[in-house]
């Protein structure tokens, strides 16, 4: 019998694991060779030493390296695995067969195509080797695809990558995490099917019944729940409607939960039971009790594979098979150790499920409902197949539900940077109508399709109950990035405040959770400004923020008809920030990749005045200029009224931000006629400057020789898509901003990228003093103080606090970094300047290929 002390010590074995794969997914990058040989001396040490002396913290640290051993050793393997670069951006004929379920997509102009896992047949050796596998998306296919199916495709190979956003999503991980070595896209020219699937595996079973709900329920919104309840498909519910779920707190209800596998786990244990105890002869065999807790475990295991084997649904089938394991052994474990054993196994088996968020909602969870009493005795019933009156299963479920909202609040906020206001009153209807209606009706509905109808109009009732929830005003708590001491106590705060202590003890618990809740937000002094270019791909977007205010400076591409940067990158980017006003919205043109995410941000912050290229707004023109926070703002292109007769690139805004001698230059896609007239009109004192947003990506059609002259940059930021394909930027523009001693970032190779007026300047040019960019400090004048002045508007004011709009659907820090006498507590609040790429430095970052790169060079 394991006493209290040995089982903290031998749970606290079991999670060393974690711990060394977690340092893993931490690198910047993977041992070497001398290193792997020193790591293997070092894990045999740790067991001789443990064998001798059977201390338990001896155990632990050899169980923390072989953590560390087994993920790094499993992460080369896939690292290696990964395309060659040498075939990054070539097309070539590949045949292979459909390995996953097809997802739908919209590409640009609403056009339809999948997206699906390819596994490549075996070719003759090849230099260099094509990958096994590869992640496509093809676009107007003759027919669609199935799961195994032979198809010919032209490929277009590109490795693993995504966009590199503070705190954003890593594309780059994910496809590391599904083991995908490269990407690739194909049209419709020479895609050609070759074979039938196989119709017995279990994603063409999979495919065949998202394809019979879809046949047989009218409501599209409908027929995708009912698809992520029975099969896992999540990709069958709208963003629309995901945002609907993520806003009022019921998103982890739609996809297959720890609840629903328990529930297909008590249903299948209690029909199991009451049948076989109408045979003696098979109660004689062996037990019904027996019996239907095995049965009830193999159907969630059957269950959870049907359903597509998410985290989740392991972590629910792990923990049931153990307590089965060990009731059938008659064994007392504690809570803590079933669940370390559960989690090792699930991590074990996939060392990047420690990535994911609802590894840690889940586990997370659990934790809170065993701690607190609340989950022993409800996987006992569904292992048994036993339950209690309805009163205690209501009081239950209640309590579960409150503990589980308040205990995994600061989690959901360091993880989505949102909480539901409106989740108890959302999920106190959604929890038993998803659990014990919408569930089994889609499950039930394999067997007789008319259920499936039954179940959409219920989630059409749902969704009219959430829509409404969702329509009130701040029904959605969105908070800034905290720093990570408060994001532990946060931690540490949510679990006291959930378990049933004191509420003395809870209410010092809330304190705990203060720091997250209302960090110190990072806000440049006055005089000074900041300037934000976040990765949007091929695209342009840029943020300028001044001691109080906030302009965006176009707002990114739109990859799709339900996909765009104002939504993907800009919103959370600002929120993150602490924004929720923009004093100033300026869309420079109309093109889809600077005016992509416009609508996003309409409807996802107040937006006090809107200039160029956006709905109801006054174009620019110049000679309009204001002045925030002692921060000079000045319009420089186009001529007034000359707008609306230019094309759309030769109309693009130019905007000069200046000041205390410091100045950046956002010029959209203006062209050579454009710079031509600017270098005329403004010369060197006009258009000198620290920073210059390079015009129209880099293309050749810009950037010509007189007006790199003119400005003479310190720094040239160019943002364009990864291997886009115009070639930007072009190689003989980059060179002529690297022959005039400028220092050229790209953003597929820096990530975002942030500048500061009050830092240092870069050190990209020579000590040179016959260097333009050297001389800007002494030659620019000062910003004046006061507004006054001639041009319109004079000033953009500060409006006062508006009303809530409709909602929308650590690094290290740099030696650079100044700090403006703000204490050491509050810094890393806000975004270090730099290199966003620099910043993250993890193994699973490809290394830049393009040869124009961050602030260490090529």
């Amino acid at each position: 019998m394991l006493t209290r002390s040995t089982a903290w010590q031998w749970t606290l074995v079991l999670i060393a694991p974690l711990c060394g794969i977690g340092i893993v997914h931490r690198l910047p990058r993977l041992p070497a060779a001398w290193e792997w040989a020193v790591c293997g001396w070092m894990l045999v040490l740790m067991v001789s030493l443990s064998l001798k002396t059977r201390r338990w913290w001896m155990w632990g640290l050899a169980a923390l390296l072989l953590g560390f051993v087994w993920c790094a050793a499993r992460a080369q393997m896939r690292m290696d695995d990964r395309l060659d670069p040498r075939l990054e951006g070539k097309t070539q004929a590949v045949q292979g067969l459909v390995d996953s379920l097809p997802q739908q997509v919209l590409g640009m102009g609403g056009t339809e195509g999948w997206r699906f896992e390819f596994k490549l047949s075996p070719q003759t050796p090849q230099t260099p080797p094509w990958p096994s596998r590869v992640l496509l998306s093809c676009y107007g296919m003759p027919s669609t695809p199935q799961v195994g199916e032979r198809w010919s495709l032209q490929v277009k190979w590109r490795r693993p990558r995504g966009l590199m956003n503070p705190h954003g999503s890593d594309s780059a991980l994910w496809l590391l995490s599904q083991n995908i070595p490269a990407v690739g896209s194909c049209s419709g020219k020479a895609q050609t099917r070759e074979s039938d699937g196989r119709p017995w595996s279990v994603d063409a079973w999979r495919q065949r019944f998202r394809e019979a709900i879809q046949r047989e329920v009218d409501d599209a919104r409908g027929a995708g729940v009912l698809s992520a309840l029975s099969l896992g498909d999540q990709g069958a519910v709208s963003s629309a409607d995901w945002a609907l779920y993520r806003d009022t707190g019921v998103a982890h209800l739609l996809s297959v939960s720890g609840m629903h596998v328990t529930m297909f786990a008590w249903m299948a244990g209690g029909l199991a039971g009451w049948c076989w105890r109408r045979s003696s002869l098979l109660c004689l065999w062996w037990p019904a009790p027996r019996a239907a807790l095995w049965i009830g475990i193999l159907a969630a295991g059957a269950y959870a594979l049907f359903s597509g084997w998410g985290v989740p649904a392991q972590r629910t089938f792990g923990l049931l098979l153990i307590l089965a394991l060990l009731q059938q052994a008659r064994a007392q474990w504690p809570w803590s150790m079933s669940l370390a054993v559960a989690a090792l196994g699930v991590t074990g088996a996939d060392p990047w499920a420690l990535t994911q968020p609802g590894y840690w909602l889940s586990f997370g969870a659990v934790a809170l409902l065993m701690s607190s009493g609340g989950l022993p005795s409800a996987v006992s019933s569904a292992a048994n197949g036993s339950q209690g009156g309805w009163r205690a299963t209501v009081f239950g479920g209640l309590r579960s539900q409150w503990v589980i909202t308040v205990g995994l609040a600061p989690l959901t906020l360091l993880l989505f940077q949102q909480l539901s206001v409106v989740g108890l009153l959302a999920n106190a209807l959604a929890i038993p109508l998803v659990s014990y209606a919408l569930t089994p009706l889609a499950l039930l509905g394999i067997v007789w399709t008319p259920l499936w109808q039954a179940g959409a109009w219920l989630v059409s009732g749902l969704n009219l109950w959430l829509e409404w929830l969702d329509r009130v005003d701040a029904a959605v708590w969105f908070l800034p990035w905290a720093p990570l001491w408060a994001q532990v106590l946060g931690l540490v705060g949510g679990v006291v405040v959930a378990l049933p202590w004191t509420w003395t003890v809870r209410l010092a618990g809330l304190g705990l959770c203060v720091p997250l809740l209302w960090p110190v937000l990072y806000r440049p002094d006055p005089g000074t400004f900041e300037l934000l270019l976040p990765d949007v791909g091929q695209g342009s977007a840029a943020v300028v923020r001044t001691h109080r205010y906030t302009l965006v400076f176009d707002s990114g591409p739109a990859w799709g008809v339900d996909a765009d940067a104002g939504d993907r990158v800009l919103l959370p980017l600002l929120r993150g920030l602490g924004e929720r006003t923009l004093d100033l919205l300026m869309v420079s043109h109309a093109d889809q990749d600077h005016a992509g995410g416009t609508e996003p941000l309409l409807r996802g912050l107040h937006v006090t005045h809107r200039w160029g290229a956006v709905p109801d707004a006054q174009p620019c023109e110049r000679g309009q200029h204001w002045v925030w926070d002692q921060v000079q703002f000045d319009v420089l292109w186009p001529p007034p009224g000359q707008a609306a007769d230019l094309k759309r690139n030769a109309s693009s805004c130019v905007l000069r931000v200046e000041a205390g001698g410091r100045r950046v230059l956002l010029t959209g896609d203006i062209e050579a006629a454009q710079e031509a007239k600017l270098v005329t009109m403004d010369g060197w004192e006009g258009l000198g400057t620290d920073v210059l947003v390079v015009p129209h990506h880099g293309s050749r059609t810009s950037s010509t020789a007189a007006f790199v002259d003119a400005t003479s940059p310190t720094v040239a930021a160019v943002q364009s898509g990864y291997l886009n394909r115009f070639g930007h930027p072009r190689p003989e523009v980059v060179d002529r901003y690297r022959q005039r001693g400028a220092l050229v970032v790209n953003s597929p190779d820096c990530g975002a990228w942030v500048w500061r007026s009050s830092t240092q300047a870069m050190q990209a040019n020579s000590a040179d003093p016959a260097n333009p960019a050297n001389r800007l400090n002494s030659a620019k004048p000062a910003v004046p103080a006061e507004p006054d002045g001639p041009g319109k508007p004079d000033v953009l004011d500060k409006p006062d606090k508006p009303d809530k709009p409709d909602k929308p659907d650590k690094p290290d820090k740099p030696d650079s970094v100044a700090m403006s006498g703000r204490p050491f507590w509050t810094s890393g609040l806000g975004l270090e300047p730099g290199c966003e790429r620099a910043h993250r430095r993890r193994y699973w970052l490809p290394p830049p290929v393009s040869g124009v790169q961050g602030p260490e060079g090529p």
